[in-house]
């Protein structure tokens, strides 16, 4: 998916906003925006290396290109800057996280959003390609939640349990494969409906990992491009079960647990287990920039990283259902970009 957030231009004072009738008498005071644009245009003609950096920090095109889970905060974060710099226009090509690597390397883009940490060879290319590994930024956290329908009453799941439905290899310790709800003591008849991310998204990969134990999918699970589009599917079939990112769950669908194989103890996906750690399934959020050693990155990336660890923009990642970044982390965040030069 691409998308494209972009604000209506500010009138030029000098194109006629702000002219004279012939008689002299001024129409109105100028809007604020059209007197600072004056101002900046002077300070441009007397001090241009001064003005410039006004006007990079104001102006310009803001490309990002990768994971579909981060799509709804890539664009608020998006609006809420063009909000401060209306000459700031942000295009973002959600197509998933393995496309940011792609794409960074390629030199096409400068922002690549992920739900996953880049994998070694993803940076080894990225270094080959540049001369310099991407800045790897923490914006968000997150975890998948194991969906079910809404009527089904499952409470919880041991990870072997979880491993033995959705894999086929079995890593994670089940004698045998879950096919069927019975096994599971849910009165549900049929076959279980598996549904869950296709493999160029780091949800799938996620899951994969840490839900499969490293494993490998069965064959039969329905691979969707997006969190929104298993969420609905599981919310149609009320012997579905699928996984998704947190933020995407409706109440068509309910979360469920992970629960303790010894003492039978439920985690469920929440705020708090995600920071405390105690949700195996959550993750960090990242967003990783093309910056190179010798220059400072253009004006609209400064600001929008700015906005992205700001109290402004960690209050869009809590209203969009993720998970913000504590302050320590926010911190350490800023003294990574702080260090360019």
């Amino acid at each position: 998916m691409v998308y494209a957030v972009a604000a209506a231009h500010q009138p030029c004072p000098l194109a006629g906003g702000g002219a004279r009738p012939r008689g002299g008498k001024a129409r109105g005071p100028w809007p604020r925006a059209a007197r600072r644009w004056l101002a900046v245009l002077l300070l441009a003609l007397l001090l241009p290396g001064v003005a410039r950096a006004d006007l990079d920090e104001v102006a310009g095109t803001l490309g990002a290109v990768g994971s579909d889970t981060l799509a709804g905060l890539m664009l608020r974060w998006g609006e809420a800057l063009t909000e401060r710099h209306p000459a700031v226009r942000l295009q973002l090509q959600a197509s998933g996280s393995a496309s940011a690597p792609t794409a960074l390397i390629a030199g096409t883009t400068r922002l690549g959003p992920m739900s996953r940490a880049m994998s070694e060879a993803e940076r080894a290319a990225f270094t080959a390609r540049h001369g310099y590994p991407p800045l790897a930024l923490e914006v968000a956290r997150d975890a998948l939640a194991v969906v079910v329908h809404r009527h089904n009453p499952l409470e919880g799941l041991t990870a072997a349990e979880l491993d033995a439905i959705f894999s086929e290899s079995r890593r994670c310790g089940a004698a045998s494969p879950i096919e069927r709800w019975s096994q599971l003591g849910v009165d549900l008849p049929g076959r279980i409906a598996l549904h869950g991310r296709n493999v160029a998204s780091g949800t799938h990969d996620l899951f994969r990992l840490r839900g499969l134990c490293g494993g490998r999918f069965r064959l039969r699970v329905n691979e969707h491009p997006g969190s929104a589009a298993v969420v609905a599917a599981v919310a149609a079939e009320p012997s579905a079960i699928g996984f998704a990112g947190l933020n995407h769950l409706t109440p068509a669908v309910r979360a469920v647990s992970r629960r303790d194989a010894e003492g039978g103890e439920l985690h469920p996906p929440s705020a708090a287990t995600v920071l405390s750690g105690d949700y195996p399934l959550s993750r960090t959020l990242y967003l990783y920039v093309n910056r190179p050693p010798d220059r400072p990155l253009p004006g609209p990336e400064r600001a929008f990283l700015a906005l992205v660890l700001s109290d402004a923009g960690q209050a869009i990642v809590e209203e969009l259902g993720f998970v913000p970044l504590p302050e320590a982390v926010r911190e350490r965040q800023r003294g990574l970009i702080e260090a360019a030069p």
